[in-house]
C-alpha cells in the first residue's frame, strides 16, 4: 500500500511541476493582452411537484438550486466553485477544485469534485433526461470526494478520454482538517468514441467507507442517430471477504426527439426507461458489525415527455410517470412508490 501511494504522489507531483513549467511565460499580466482571469457564472434550478397515487399523498420540492463560478487563471489553470442551496434541504458544496493544463490533452485536478465513475452518475442535474435519477446514479454509483484526478484526452479519429483518481474517502466533512488515512479510494474511467454518435464507457472504483472494502465495475454505451438517443449501463458492486452478496444494477433508456419550428418549444422528447437494483448495502456496518440492506431490490419503469424551451438543456418541462416493482413482503421507502412527477428546470 505504501509503495502504491508513493508512486501516485510522484505522478501527481510530476503533473503539477509540468503545468507550472508550461505556464512560466505567463507569470504576469500582458499589456494589451486578453484577461488573465476569467469568471463564468453558472446556475441550475430544478423545481417539481410529485404525486403518489397509491398513497394519496403529494408534495412540492426544490431539488436543485445550484450556483457556481468557473474559469481560467493565466490561461494555464482551470478552477470551479459551486454550491447547492437545496440539496435534500441543505446547503452543500458541490465543487471546489483547481485544475492544471499540463501538456497536449494531459490535465490534473485537485480538490473536491465528482469521482469519475459511471455514465449517469456523472451527469450534472441539468443534463439529466428524467426528473429523478437512475438507481445507478442515486443509490450505487454517485459520489463526491476530496482528491486528485489525472486526465488524458487523445486521438482524433477515435477520441479517448482517460481519468485516474485518488480520493480520501472522507467527503467534505467538518473534521477534514483532522482526517488522515492509510487507505485511499481509487477510480479509473475510460471513454471511447468508436463511431459518430457512439460512446463507450468503462470504469472502476474501489472504496472503503467502513471496515469492508468495496469494488465497483461499470460499463455502458450511448448511441445517438437522427432523432434517437439510446443508452444502456450495467454496474456490479462486490464486497471484500463476501461480507455482502454482490449487487447488480442496470439502467437503460431511449429518447425520441421531435424538433419544433413554431410555438414556444424548440423540441418535444418522448422517453422510456427501465432500471433495476439488487438488495444493496452502502458498506457501513451495523453496531453488530454486519452489513445490512439499505435499499431493497426493485425494478422501475419510467415513461416521460419533455418540452424543451431551449437547447441543449437550458429550460425543460419534464412530465414523468414511475412504476415500481418489489418482491412480496418488501416495504418501500416513503418516496419509493409509484409517482407522477412534473418538473421545471432552468440552467444558465
Amino acid at each position: 500500500m505504501g509503495r502504491r501511494i508513493l508512486l501516485t504522489v510522484c505522478a501527481l507531483t510530476w503533473a503539477v511541476s509540468g503545468a507550472w513549467a508550461q505556464s512560466g511565460e505567463d507569470e504576469g499580466p500582458k499589456p494589451g493582452g486578453g484577461p488573465d482571469v476569467t469568471m463564468v457564472p453558472t446556475g441550475t434550478v430544478r423545481t417539481k411537484f410529485e404525486y403518489q397515487p397509491d398513497e394519496g399523498n403529494a408534495r412540492f420540492d426544490v431539488r436543485t438550486a445550484r450556483f457556481g463560478i468557473g474559469g481560467t487563471v493565466y490561461h494555464s489553470l482551470d478552477y470551479k466553485m459551486e454550491i447547492d442551496l437545496s440539496d435534500e434541504g441543505k446547503i452543500k458544496m458541490v465543487d471546489a477544485w483547481v485544475g492544471a493544463k499540463v501538456y497536449r490533452g494531459l490535465s490534473f485536478n485537485i480538490g473536491f469534485m465528482r469521482v469519475p465513475f459511471t455514465i449517469d452518475a456523472h451527469r450534472s442535474p441539468h443534463l439529466q433526461y428524467f426528473a429523478n435519477r437512475s438507481f445507478i446514479a442515486k443509490q450505487v454509483g454517485g459520489t463526491r470526494d476530496v482528491g486528485a484526478v489525472l486526465g488524458w484526452k487523445f486521438g482524433k479519429r477515435i477520441p479517448f478520454n482517460v481519468q485516474l483518481g485518488m480520493f480520501n474517502g472522507s467527503g467534505l466533512s467538518e473534521n477534514l482538517q483532522r482526517y488522515w488515512t492509510q487507505s485511499f479510494n481509487y477510480s479509473a474511467k475510460i471513454q471511447v468514441g468508436l463511431t459518430k454518435g457512439m460512446n463507450l464507457v468503462a470504469s472502476y472504483r474501489t472504496a472503503m467507507p467502513d471496515a469492508v472494502r468495496m469494488h465497483l465495475y461499470d460499463a455502458g454505451v450511448t448511441y445517438q442517430t437522427g432523432r434517437w438517443l439510446v443508452e444502456s449501463e450495467f454496474l456490479r458492486k462486490e464486497y471484500a471477504g463476501g461480507a455482502f452478496a454482490p449487487v447488480n444494477s442496470v439502467d437503460a433508456f431511449a429518447l425520441y426527439g421531435v424538433p419544433l419550428s413554431k410555438g414556444p418549444f424548440k423540441q418535444i422528447s418522448f422517453l422510456g426507461r427501465w432500471d433495476y437494483l439488487d438488495d444493496h448495502s452502502n458498506g457501513v456496518a451495523s453496531p453488530e458489525g454486519i452489513l445490512t440492506v439499505n435499499d431493497p431490490e426493485r425494478h422501475r419503469a419510467t415513461a416521460g415527455v419533455t418540452f424543451s424551451l431551449g437547447l441543449p438543456f437550458t429550460a425543460d418541462i419534464r412530465l414523468n410517470y414511475e412504476k415500481y416493482f418489489y418482491r412480496s413482503g418488501v416495504t418501500p421507502g416513503p418516496s419509493d412508490h409509484d409517482k407522477i412527477v412534473i418538473e421545471l428546470m432552468a440552467h444558465f
